[in-house]
């Protein structure tokens, strides 16, 4: 009789030991989930960011762009300016007054005896245009899905989108700047059915509302405390 309660005991033991060890990899395989939701996100606000940078660049007039439907459009057809270089100045033609520009200028003309008079023969600065989309992203990269947040479906099945500003200010030194923010509050992407997910969301918005900060991950500030579209992670 000792015998089998040893026995019971030991395999009592064992099933305690598995159920802790079960807990702590679960803990660990839903902390590693969350932290990559986190990195999804992060790399999405990235490709925004870059692609609101090149929209500006281009727009200088209008600056960023507030609407999600025109910024993806734009994105699908937009074409960026590449430099092709051959050859550089020496440090006796730079001596001589030479620069990038005015080297261009000379080869641009096209007088051939101009262009040996100043050593010009290898040097080439082309401008080529190619998509944006190649240039900045890839081919796997598909626009449509620029403004929704990753795993933002994960409750209900819809896609969220991530909120865009897109403003003119002025600085404290009367600089009228176009200035831009886009953003996923916490419980858009860490989301479930489960109450953890719901717990951890909590948790991390009490943490940094008590801190005064965006509770969720954002890129740029609509506001006099702009950042050069920085993410509030970096």
């Amino acid at each position: 009789m000792k015998k089998l309660i040893n026995v019971v005991l030991g395999i009592a033991a064992l099933a305690m030991l598995f159920i802790c060890y079960r807990s702590i990899a679960d803990q660990q395989d839903f902390n590693k989930e969350i932290e990559q939701r986190k990195v999804d996100v992060k790399k999405r606000l990235i490709e925004i960011r870059e692609a609101e940078n090149a929209y500006k660049e281009q727009h200088p007039d209008v600056g960023y762009c507030g609407d999600w439907d025109s910024l993806i459009a734009w994105v699908k057809d937009a074409k960026l300016p590449t430099i092709i270089k051959q050859g550089v100045l020496t440090e006796e033609q730079m001596e001589k007054g030479l620069t990038e520009a005015k080297a261009a200028a000379i080869v641009a003309r096209g007088n051939a005896a101009e262009i040996a008079a100043n050593g010009l023969q290898g040097f080439r600065r082309d401008t080529t245009w190619v998509s944006l989309i190649d240039s900045l992203y890839g081919e796997e990269f598909n626009p449509d899905e620029l403004c929704y947040i990753p795993h933002s479906d994960a409750v209900d099945g819809e896609k969220k989108k991530f909120e865009l500003i897109a403003v003119w200010i002025k600085t404290k030194s009367d600089a009228i700047i176009p200035v831009m923010e886009c953003g996923a509050e916490v419980e858009t992407y860490i989301c479930g059915e489960s109450k953890q997910w719901k717990r951890a969301a909590a948790n991390f918005r009490e943490i940094e509302e008590d801190f005064g900060n965006y509770p969720g991950l954002k890129i740029g500030e609509a506001g006099l405390n702009w950042n050069n579209n920085a993410g509030n992670w970096e």
